[in-house]
């Protein structure tokens, strides 16, 4: 019933359409189709940013927090990496950064890794100035 009142998605209110995909998304999730319910919970949550829906957004990612394994790599960094490379362009090392995140210093490295692949660098010299930009690119970013 939920897919069909969106096979026509232009027909329903954009809340309704978001609250119909947060519907969807919550079926799909516990009938354990992960990808499926990760992106109509993805596209409701994308509809309730643009009109400003706090509440409803917020009931989007908790129910994507839900959904177990691995998100599409992509090249914004996760919040983990954010907070690794921050540490890092602080001057810590990975051993610090490890014991500040309650984590092994092999999953530090690797967390680097990534950041420095996604921003296109390859050492701690240029990380500052690197999540300084992005951090501005992703200020400037329309939401929604």
């Amino acid at each position: 019933m939920v897919e069909r009142a969106l096979a026509e998605p232009e027909r329903l209110p954009p809340l309704e359409r978001a609250r119909t995909f947060l519907a969807l998304g919550r079926l799909r999730r516990q009938a354990l189709q992960k990808k499926a319910g990760r992106d109509a919970l993805e596209q409701a949550l994308a509809i309730f940013d643009q009109l400003g829906a706090v509440l409803w957004a917020e009931r989007a990612c908790s129910e994507l927090a839900r959904i177990s394994g691995r998100r599409a790599v992509g090249d914004e960094l996760t919040e983990t990496e954010t907070r690794v490379a921050e540490l890092a362009a602080a001057g810590h090392s990975n051993k610090e950064i490890a014991a500040a995140l309650f984590m092994g210093v092999s999953t530090v490295e690797a967390h680097l890794s990534h950041v420095y692949r996604k921003l296109g660098i390859r050492s701690r010299a240029g990380l500052g100035a690197q999540l300084q930009a992005a951090a501005k690119a992703m200020e400037g970013t329309p939401q929604g």
